[in-house]
């Protein structure tokens, strides 16, 4: 008993290996096969872009990194928590991941239609007479398989091109991502500047009040036109119009805000914008390749590739088709006997289907996606050409910008305050000429002078979330 039992287990390991030897023979016959088939088509080269080696902009001695997270440079809670909530609740976000999810699910079919066969299961009865047989009974019970062969290299092909579109919908998540976050960050530097010019306003205001108050004191005491008291009453007027409008201002951005972020009911305490550093400065020099590395740019390249694979497909389709089919089961007239050693069936065969007449229309789907490549390679040029155009305007207004208002390459928060010019001036001229000759002169200057900034200083501050995303698409770190 027990030398029985050593003998079966020493047979028992061989017939394992003989029962699941099949599978990488299966595997490697499969590939052997694709490998020694032709591909039909022709294969993705990128085209030769006709770029500068390098951004025209003057040299520059700092070469500062962005980071992946470039709005963490603000050092601002608030702006952090806008874009984490923000890329967490968007519906474009969560759109562009059910299309990256999409993908993958079309590329694990075209594999499975590549390496693997497929088999089915089938089971009938049915009941029927016949002039020879009379009344009869049949049941049966079995699987089928069916595999082409890619003798044309269609199905890798049309692999290849799902593989493609996979890689282009991960970029094109990117991009909405990092479109996402720049004008979450370009909206809420709004809302800020608008903080900014509240304040000054409400400060302007006061003092035209002050200035009104004066005004009419000295039109009673005959030291004074009437004319004075009018451009006393215009000015406070026009103060008081401008700090409403940019309160409705302000509110319209912040339920845009709210609209980006997810947060309907988004509220955002006022803050002062000067309080907030100047981001560093692309370094100039920069190799023109380095727009390869931009996710929209990525994205309409492997586009391209797609196009060009799907061309192989179509020529593909001009050529016949081999398929193996297979079928093994049991039929029987009786149920009872449906599995008797007699009832087994079985079938082996190859199928060769090709047109001979068509109209045509094979030649003609080439022809369309070789159109369609045609489309795809413009597109890609015109991203590529945009990009570099985006990128050289943005630096050169980034410079320009810097050099008018002296900033360096990244100023301690409230350096901007210092370097904006105050667009207060034409106000102060004129309360200073309410003000003339009584004795105020002084003190209407001292409270003007502590007027913030007005928008003439503010545009700067608009451009640095609009160019962080742009020096982030580049890739400088």
């Amino acid at each position: 008993m027990s030398s029985e039992g050593h003998s079966c287990a020493g047979r028992n390991p061989g017939a394992r290996e003989a029962r699941w030897s099949w599978a990488p023979a299966c595997a490697g016959v499969t590939s052997l096969l694709l490998v020694s088939c032709a591909m039909v088509g022709p294969d993705y080269r990128r085209p030769d872009m006709q770029l500068p080696a390098t951004f025209a902009e003057p040299a520059s001695s700092e070469t500062p990194a962005v980071p992946a997270q470039w709005w963490t440079l603000y050092r601002d809670p608030v702006l952090d928590e806008l874009v984490r909530v923000g890329l967490e609740r968007s519906a474009d976000v969560r759109f562009a991941v059910a299309r990256v999810e999409e993908a993958e699910a079309a590329l694990r079919e075209a594999h499975a239609l590549l390496f693997f066969p497929e088999i089915d299961a089938n089971a009938g009865a049915s009941r029927g007479r016949t002039l020879q047989f009379g009344t009869t009974n049949t049941f049966s019970l079995g699987v089928s398989t069916s595999f082409e062969l890619d003798v044309w290299g269609r199905l890798r092909r049309a692999e290849r091109s799902v593989q493609d579109q996979l890689i282009a919908s991960r970029y094109g998540r990117d991009t909405v991502a990092l479109t996402l976050a720049a004008t979450i960050a370009r909206t809420y530097f709004a809302a800020r500047s608008l903080d900014s010019q509240y304040i000054a306003t409400e400060e302007i205001l006061r003092a035209t009040n002050e200035s009104l108050v004066l005004a009419k004191k000295r039109t009673d005491a005959g030291l004074a036109s009437g004319l004075d008291l009018y451009q006393a009453i215009s000015t406070q007027a026009a103060a008081a119009a401008q700090s409403k409008e940019i309160a409705r201002q302000r509110a319209t951005v912040l339920h845009q805000l709210g609209v980006l972020t997810g947060k309907l009911d988004l509220k955002v305490e006022a803050k002062d914008i000067d309080s907030l550093p100047v981001p560093p400065l692309p370094p100039a020099g920069l190799p023109s390749q380095l727009l390869e590395r931009r996710p929209d740019v990525r994205a309409a390249e492997v586009q391209l590739a797609a196009a060009t694979e799907r061309i192989g497909v179509a020529k593909g389709s001009q050529f016949p088709t081999i398929k193996l089919t297979g079928s093994y089961g049991a039929q029987s007239s009786d149920l009872d006997t449906l599995f008797s050693r007699g009832g087994s069936v079985w079938s082996l065969g190859a199928n060769l289907l090709g047109p001979i007449l068509d109209g045509g229309r094979y030649s003609a789907r080439t022809q369309q996606a070789e159109a369609q490549a045609k489309q795809a390679e413009a597109l890609y040029q015109r991203s590529v050409e945009n990009a570099f155009r985006d990128v050289c305007v943005r630096c050169a207004l980034e410079r320009e910008g810097r050099r008018r208002f002296g900033i360096g390459p990244l100023h301690a928060p409230g350096r901007v305050a210092q370097c904006a010019a105050p667009g207060a001036a034409p106000l102060r001229a004129g309360l200073l000429r309410l003000s003339r000759g009584a004795g105020r002169a002084a003190h209407v200057e001292r409270r003007a002078a502590h007027v913030h900034p007005q928008p003439s200083g503010v545009p700067l501050l608009y451009r640095r979330p609009h160019e962080l995303p742009r020096r982030r698409l580049v890739e400088l770190n």
